[in-house]
């Protein structure tokens, strides 16, 4: 037997999803137009919406994702980094180097967890709440490569830490999140090549927790 769905839920979730790909904003007849849903019925879901601070309207009345969805979305990220903190223990230990996971908020990177290894003399200390432009470091980079396929991993040296080297792997396939597993080290104690391919599994695991 079919499971039974809310068509309502189902389009005012559509609502969202397609305001949130719109950041110049959207009419309700674009919207509707987006939909492929009638204007009336897309004027009740905004209304609703917008009632509970998920839409907004601007001066020019186009559309946006209003500011309540931050409060949901931050209720998710205790839940990414109590799922992300074991493999991110576990790679820290593993290669001996500060391991994080790092989300896109806006055009930034935000470190959402990181995880420092235990039995190391030095380390490159990384702290949770660290941000930077998604531009920047491997964490963001990383990021960037969800819009294609290649390369698999991302490296960068000095550009957030004078000293530091970052490797970081995009997490993949998971609807609606975009982020990266990587660790930073010392410039000159990275092989590339053993830890590559740790931080893509890593990622790997973390996505695979996720869905």
């Amino acid at each position: 037997m079919a499971s039974e769905t809310s068509q309502t839920l189902d389009r005012g979730l559509r609502v969202l999803r397609v305001l949130a790909e719109s950041p110049e904003g959207l009419t309700i007849t674009e919207l509707s137009t987006r939909l492929q849903v009638n204007r009336t019925v897309v004027y009740r879901l905004i209304s609703t919406l917008e009632q509970h601070g998920l839409v907004r309207r601007d001066a020019r009345s186009r559309l946006f994702v209003g500011l309540g969805v931050l409060h949901l979305a931050s209720a998710v990220q205790p839940l990414l980094r109590d799922l992300a903190m074991p493999v991110l223990r576990s790679l820290a230990e593993s290669i001996g180097s500060t391991a994080h996971l790092t989300v896109a908020d806006g055009d930034e990177a935000l470190a959402l967890a990181v995880v420092e290894p235990t039995w190391t003399d030095f380390h490159v200390a990384y702290r949770v709440g660290a941000r930077h432009p998604l531009s920047q470091g491997a964490a963001g980079k990383a990021i960037g490569l969800l819009d294609g396929t290649d390369p698999a991993y991302a490296v960068t040296s000095g550009e957030l830490q004078a000293g530091a080297r970052g490797l970081a792997a995009p997490v993949r396939g998971v609807e609606g999140l975009r982020a990266s597993v990587g660790v930073v080290t010392l410039e000159d104690t990275i092989d590339e090549a053993v830890v590559a391919p740790r931080v893509i599994a890593a990622a790997q695991e973390v996505a695979d927790r996720l869905r």
